[in-house]
């Protein structure tokens, strides 16, 4: 059984990599590479796999699902820049791909019924990366 909570972040971010040239950054990142940066409403789907517990009839409890992710992640990040105000992405280019990485590692321990299974974060209405956990395992 896969059970999701889906929870929303709001949030600035520079695509840039400091080890090369402005124009290196420009053809990369294009208008992300924006030295004022940029803002996102992010949607963050955060999925544990498990069997189903014969006493409480749940994986996990979502109230206690959404609470792990609010504090592991959404409190750090919502409204924040997340090039300079967010220590656990300190020297990450926040890309759509590293930050669905980056918050798979403050979850994965964190969960404490079942697995975390898939980690979907949504940047825009087009765009989403979906991890599972692939470098971890």
């Amino acid at each position: 059984m896969i059970v999701t909570a889906r929870l929303t972040f709001s949030a600035a971010h520079r695509l840039h990599n400091p080890k090369h040239d402005a124009e290196w950054n420009r053809r990369t990142y294009d208008k992300c590479d924006n030295p004022a940066g940029h803002g996102h409403n992010y949607f963050l789907q955060v999925s544990v796999k498990g069997r189903i517990d014969p006493e409480t009839g749940m994986v996990i409890d979502l109230k206690r699902l959404k609470d792990i992710v609010n504090e592991r992640v959404i409190d750090r990040v919502d409204h924040r820049n997340l090039n300079t105000d967010v220590d656990f992405l300190h020297g990450i280019i926040p890309t759509a791909e590293n930050l669905a990485r980056a918050f798979w590692h403050q979850l994965a321990k964190a969960i404490d019924r079942g697995e975390l299974h898939e980690i979907v974060l949504q940047e825009t209405e087009k765009n989403s990366v979906a991890y599972h956990g692939e470098d971890e395992r």
